[in-house]
């Protein structure tokens, strides 16, 4: 397969508007955060890729917002936390059984810091904005890295994720769009998405993620109902390099795009499956990631890209100031510009990275059966369903009935 680079303009050859969401105070309070938006937006500027953009401060997301996926029970827990409180209940195992474990909030994966609250109606209302951008064909492209927490379910922190704004946008996206596509290539089964659209029509969703014995996301848990055959999961084994990754992503994701005809595409774009990690254990480039991107970009559909979660400060900057010049369709220099000096990007201050010696264990023969079986998928999909915008029940009976679904299995 060609690289990023000469993917990058697609097709036609021609540039396409992006817009760029980018609030430079969004996780004040959580150190993880606001170093990883700002140290990824100060790459950004150092290639002058900021000139080829439009920059846009989203605006917050409201409650009315949120509980268009969310329960207002947790919502108003979120909103009420205070560092106090926590304190008390981490103290407590009575308050914390009844507060922070219902919600499944700790101080590990999904740790409560002083404006919590605010950093969710940030990086949700950055991804609402970004779709609605789309929606009135204002940008080719909408970024918003701060967003793409799939994991956060209904009533349920997880996985860094408070509210699932990725949800939020494809909401977004189907009061304009009758078919919606997501991709996720982030490390970990992106579980609340497929869940908050498991019997419908209107969003197909694929997921190229690591494969972990009797978790969501095996090969054969494809939807139900109207659902049916519209969730794709492609559970994959550790050491997965990019040629692996890109001959399984491309047919499949080419084979999408022909059956399924999306009018609007989701990519979450988790740093977390490269090489190098903290956390994932795959072994992508940099450059092999961003080829994903530059392949899905080039179908020319309207596309927002949301960042997810990456574990290693130094390649999460690298990886979403890489696919930013794919998104806007330039070739940028692999040294880093001297006026860069953080020192995650050391020792060597260059922007892509080397992958790690280690095995492979998805063969051959293993992609080459995730293909066939993912292409028969799809093959049972009815070509472009036309579907009416009121065939689509309310979010939160999306949700119920496919969480009975998957209590029964």
């Amino acid at each position: 397969m060609e690289n990023a680079a000469s993917l990058a303009s697609g097709p036609d050859g021609k540039k396409r508007r992006v817009t760029y969401f980018y609030e430079p105070n969004i996780g004040d309070g959580s150190q993880r955060v606001s170093q990883q938006i700002s140290t990824t937006h100060n790459l950004i500027r150092s290639y002058h890729l900021h000139n080829d953009m439009d920059i846009v401060r989203p605006s917050l997301a409201k409650d009315s917002d949120f509980v268009q996926f969310h329960s207002p029970e947790y919502i108003a827990c979120l909103a009420t936390l205070t560092p106090e409180y926590v304190d008390m209940a981490n103290k407590s195992e009575s308050v914390a059984e009844t507060t922070l474990e219902l919600f499944d909030l700790d101080e590990w994966d999904t740790p409560f810091f002083p404006g919590l609250i605010d950093y969710c109606r940030l990086y949700a209302g950055g991804s609402i904005c970004a779709a609605a951008k789309l929606n009135r064909s204002e940008a080719d492209i909408a970024i918003n890295w701060s967003g793409g927490m799939h994991r956060a379910k209904r009533d349920e922190a997880r996985g860094f994720g408070y509210v699932n704004d990725v949800v939020l946008g494809i909401l977004e996206l189907l009061k304009v769009f009758k078919r919606v596509l997501y991709i996720d290539i982030g490390y970990y089964h992106g579980d609340a998405v497929q869940e908050a659209f498991y019997k419908t029509d209107r969003v197909m969703t694929v997921s190229f993620h690591e494969s972990v014995v009797h978790c969501r996301g095996d090969i054969t848990d494809n939807g139900v109902e109207k659902g049916e055959y519209y969730s794709l999961n492609a559970p994959l084994k550790n050491g997965l390099d990019d040629a692996s990754f890109v001959n399984l992503l491309v047919p499949v994701i080419h084979k999408a795009m022909e059956v399924y005809q999306p009018e609007a595409i989701v990519l979450q774009c988790g740093p977390d499956s490269l090489a190098g990690d903290a956390l994932g254990k795959f072994n992508l480039t940099i450059e092999g990631h961003g080829a994903c991107l530059g392949y899905i970009r080039s179908f020319n559909v309207p596309l927002m890209l949301l960042g997810g979660q990456g574990h290693t400060l130094g390649n999460v900057a690298r990886c979403w100031c890489y696919e930013t010049a794919v998104a806007v369709g330039k070739v940028i220099d692999d040294d880093l510009d001297t006026n860069v000096p953080d020192a995650c990007f050391a020792p060597g201050y260059q922007l892509h990275i080397e992958p790690n010696r280690m095995k492979n264990l998805n063969t051959d023969e293993y992609i080459a059966k995730i293909k066939k079986t993912l292409l028969n998928q799809l093959s049972q999909v009815i070509h472009a369903p036309s579907v009416q915008f009121q065939d689509t029940p309310p979010i939160s009976q999306v949700t119920e009935a496919a969480e009975e679904d998957m209590e029964t299995r």
